[in-house]
């Protein structure tokens, strides 16, 4: 009775990314019926968003498919819609395991404008490979010798490199060290931060990656989110819905539906008040740093305050550059600039106003060519990332052009077509994708990922749950992250009125 009882339960989801879709799913096929999304913008996908340069297909926001294998609730439903190429889907690709680093055939210039021989960018990247192993080995080991990844890093680094080329007088392991400051920058781009000792070092092997070679949607993620939207029912979204503040524990008590008090009411920004008995917020950590304060009433308790105080929450943009014709080899995956000054090992620029561009960490070749032409995506993340969205996209061309120029030693060299994303001025986002910061570790996760009231409440529970990617200790900043924390919460609703439902859920693989 308790079940069929709470099948009429109001449930707001705030956002209409993956996790939001992926909670409604769960919910509605357990028959709860009054469901409904909430969305701030025009569209669905949050994060995930495919747009267009020219006539080729590319990813603003979320790329790849982390970990394709069956492990991956992401690769089960793209398998599922027959939305991936035969390549992506064999076993062969899925019984790959590179630790989330793909063997990426590389390109590398310097910025003498010349090309570096692969006897020395092969035993660089080699080293600097194995020093990010041995900060993934702290989490489980325990005992922090240094505050963040970067510290680490960059204490280990002169050692390594003057072991490596101890006989050469010096120019190759200041070169070598140089190679291993833009690994490094990429590294803050994967990572997501400003910069790598802004990274817990204790809590940098959180992360886990699953098997799988890093794969992507011939026709753009977006078909997965408009598969997944197909299931839902038409009106189930609101659009153009930004909430103002969610009154949870009662604060408002007016008359809901059929004259019924609801212990929740969201405030809408157009001033629609939506009575629920669960609200799931399924919005970026990012926004959460930006209206923590605001959005929740009564504010949210300290404990939860300080775990979103605390997490890391960066930017990661990128630069889409379309080419008449290739200035790369014909086999070339990736392509990385050395500057030749940085063998201190650095990962942020002093002046970002004049050197943003340094931070440009690598450029990764769009394959095939038979669908994306000549076409590259740049990469670049922190506080410059966030500086170069200010800039005109002619002030991006020009500066990137440069830059290219003057590593290749080639004067011609421009490109026909350029588009940048700009996620730090996205007000629904204000960011990308989040990270464990120094002085944090799981636990925050956990706090962020608990409901309201907190347990030892007396008032009516899962008033406020809390998703997405931040929320998942083991896959924070991803697509497949994001959606189990979804079933999670649309779950956790489910096992409040039918407990036997949810413990057959929580065990199974993922």
């Amino acid at each position: 009775m308790a079940f069929l009882q709470g099948l009429d339960s109001h449930i707001v989801i705030v956002g209409c990314g993956i996790s939001g879709i992926g909670a409604a799913q769960k919910l509605l096929n357990q028959g709860f019926h009054n469901v409904r999304i909430l969305e701030a913008t025009g569209r669905c996908g949050g994060r995930i968003r495919t747009g267009r340069i020219g006539s080729k297909t590319v990813e603003i926001g979320a790329n790849w498919i982390h970990g394709p294998c069956q492990d991956n609730p992401v690769f089960r439903l793209a398998c599922r819609y027959d939305l991936l190429d035969a390549a992506s889907t064999s076993e062969e690709n899925q019984a790959v395991d590179v630790g989330g680093h793909p063997p990426y055939v590389s390109n590398w210039f310097s910025s003498s404008g010349r090309r570096l021989d692969p006897e020395l960018t092969e035993p660089a990247a080699a080293l600097f490979q194995s020093l990010l192993l041995e900060c993934q080995d702290f989490h489980a080991s325990g005992g922090e010798p240094a505050p963040s990844v970067g510290a680490y890093v960059k204490a280990r680094a002169p050692g390594l490199a003057a072991a490596e080329w101890r006989d050469d007088g010096g120019a190759a392991r200041d070169l070598g060290l140089a190679t291993m400051s833009a690994l490094l920058k990429l590294e803050c781009s994967i990572s997501g931060t400003p910069s790598m000792d802004d990274v817990g070092l204790g809590a940098f092997g959180a992360y886990k990656t699953l098997p799988g070679l890093d794969c992507t949607f011939p026709a753009g993620y977006e078909g997965l989110i408009s598969c997944m939207m197909r299931e839902l029912p038409e009106d189930i979204v609101s659009y153009n819905m930004p909430v103002k503040c969610v009154h949870w524990n009662g604060s408002v008590q007016r008359p809901g539906p059929c004259g019924r008090a609801f212990p929740v009411w969201v405030e809408c920004e157009n001033g629609d008040a939506i009575p629920a008995d669960h609200v799931i917020l399924t919005v970026p950590l990012g926004y959460l740093k930006k209206h923590q304060k605001t959005l929740l009433s009564p504010p949210l308790p300290l404990k939860k305050m300080h775990c979103i105080e605390r997490m890391g929450f960066g930017t990661n943009n990128k630069i889409f550059l379309e080419f008449e014709q290739p200035f790369w080899d014909p086999d070339c995956e990736a392509i990385h600039f050395v500057w030749e000054d940085e063998s201190a090992l650095v990962d942020v620029v002093p002046d970002v106003e004049r050197f943003w561009m340094k931070k440009l960490a690598c450029f990764t070749v769009l394959k095939p060519a038979e669908r994306y032409g000549h076409l590259l995506c740049g990469w670049i993340s922190g506080h410059e990332s966030e500086h170069m969205e200010s800039l005109s996209e002619a002030e991006v061309e020009k500066s990137v052009t440069q830059v290219i120029r003057r590593f290749t030693g080639n004067p011609t060299i421009s490109p026909k077509r350029i588009m940048r994303s700009q996620w730090y001025h996205d007000p629904y986002t204000c960011g990308s994708y989040s990270y464990l910061a120094t002085g944090c570790s799981g636990f925050d996760i956990d706090t962020l990922a608990e409901p309201l009231p907190l347990k030892g409440s007396r008032t009516k529970p899962l008033q406020v749950l809390f998703a997405g990617e931040a929320t998942h200790g083991s896959f924070f900043s991803t697509v497949h992250g994001a959606l189990l924390s979804g079933w999670r919460e649309g779950d956790r609703i489910i096992s409040h009125y039918s407990p036997s439902s949810f413990s057959v859920s929580v065990s199974s693989k993922l």
